[in-house]
């Protein structure tokens, strides 16, 4: 089967989304590839039980579609995942689900891009002519744990991705150890030790704890103020907030946290108890692992010489772009890690209709800019040929 179409868009998470309505409000015919069974599977099939968005809605809104005005600051999951429900019904968004993309590569002679994809479920190859393709696989479209942790394959007890923990209720009177201090990291500590379990987490690189609010405020002073003075303020009020939390083995980084999200999209922990767990050693902290040993296969040896025994651990590592597995010819637009060579806000367009959406390490805030970009820019192309 071969099918023709303007714009072909990799991917039915949020960035898809977004990038397909924008592109159906200006009459420019899309069509969006798959995977999965479902659009947005990181939310519904890849997150924990009590996540919920990390800044406040009106920094997550995708175009064209706010959020209910009784909503909460801060969107818990299952109502996230209703809102892209909603959005996909709205603006009548279809992707074709099943598809695996398994190559693209542009044709010179045709000007047009040809992408191979796999139905899943008919187990038969199809193929797509496109005059611009939007990569929309984004950063986190495979989980990622470390491979040079030493004797970590011959750990006897459980080790997972973040992707694939609910919840700590299996965890219940088990030591488990969370590895990585990001949202997830912490969130998931907090989670466990709820639950019963004796949880330590794995800090092994500096990081910025702030409150909701203080990430909300701060979103706010950046529209008034220097990102260094709104990083000042913002971490003299956490100073006051969580006291020094290098005695309990959290070191502070050099940089503001909205000076490093902006930066390199690395974001500042909110913290939703976790550090007062920490305080009480319900949680305790622990640096690098040095190697997994022991004769039963449960002993972690950290780079401080400590040796503790666990039942399960869990890593908390990010993601990882898997772009670079099928996408071919892209003129440079993304590096051997699979994220673009460029730094937002230059990141989204490469050559000869190629774009991405969803690589600005900037969240669903990034998401939403990157759509309105690429269909205003395509929409210019599209008129002018």
């Amino acid at each position: 089967m071969e099918r023709e179409t303007t714009v072909l868009i990799v991917g039915a998470g949020p960035a898809g989304l977004a990038t397909s309505a924008c592109l159906t409000l200006k009459n420019i015919p899309n069509i969006v590839l798959e995977r999965e069974d479902c659009c947005a599977s990181l939310w519904k099939k890849r997150a924990y039980d009590r996540l919920k968005l990390h800044l406040a809605k009106q920094f997550c809104e995708l175009p064209n579609m706010p959020f209910p005005s009784n909503a909460p600051t801060y969107i818990p999951r299952k109502d996230f995942i209703r809102y892209l429900d909603d959005y996909v019904s709205y603006f009548n968004v279809s992707p074709f689900y099943n598809h695996t993309v398994e190559s693209a590569s542009f044709d010179h002679s045709r000007r047009s891009w040809v992408v191979m994809a796999k139905n899943e479920v008919l187990g038969t190859m199809e193929k797509y002519i496109p005059k611009f393709l939007v990569v929309a696989t984004g950063e986190n479209s495979e989980g990622y744990i470390p491979q040079n942790i030493p004797g970590l394959d011959l750990f006897n007890g459980e080790v997972m991705h973040s992707s694939k923990y609910e919840n700590g209720k299996k965890f219940e009177k088990r030591k488990v150890l969370v590895v990585g201090s990001g949202n997830s990291g912490m969130e998931i500590a907090f989670d466990l030790s709820n639950r019963g379990a004796r949880t330590s987490v794995v800090v092994r690189s500096p990081v910025h704890v702030l409150s909701e609010e203080l990430v909300k405020l701060g979103m706010v002073l950046l529209k008034h103020l220097n990102v260094g003075l709104v990083d000042t303020i913002v971490l003299l009020l956490s100073k006051l907030k969580f006291g020094n939390l290098s005695q309990y083995g959290i070191q502070t980084p050099n940089k503001g946290p909205f000076y490093l999200k902006r930066a390199t999209g690395r974001s500042p922990v909110i913290d939703v108890g976790t550090i007062a767990k920490i305080r009480a050693r319900e949680i305790d902290v622990l640096p690098s692992i040095k190697n997994v040993h022991g004769d039963n296969g449960s002993n972690v040896i950290f780079t401080n010489g400590v040796t503790e025994s666990y039942d399960a651990i869990v890593f908390a590592t990010g993601y990882k772009s898997t772009v670079r597995k099928w996408l071919k010819d892209d003129g440079g637009l993304f590096g051997e890690n699979g994220m673009p060579n460029k730094r937002n806000p230059n990141h989204w367009k490469g050559e000869n209709g190629l774009y991405c959406a969803g690589f600005a390490r900037a969240g669903l805030f990034g998401i939403s800019n990157d759509a309105k970009a690429i269909s205003q820019d395509i929409s210019a192309l599209f008129k002018s040929s």
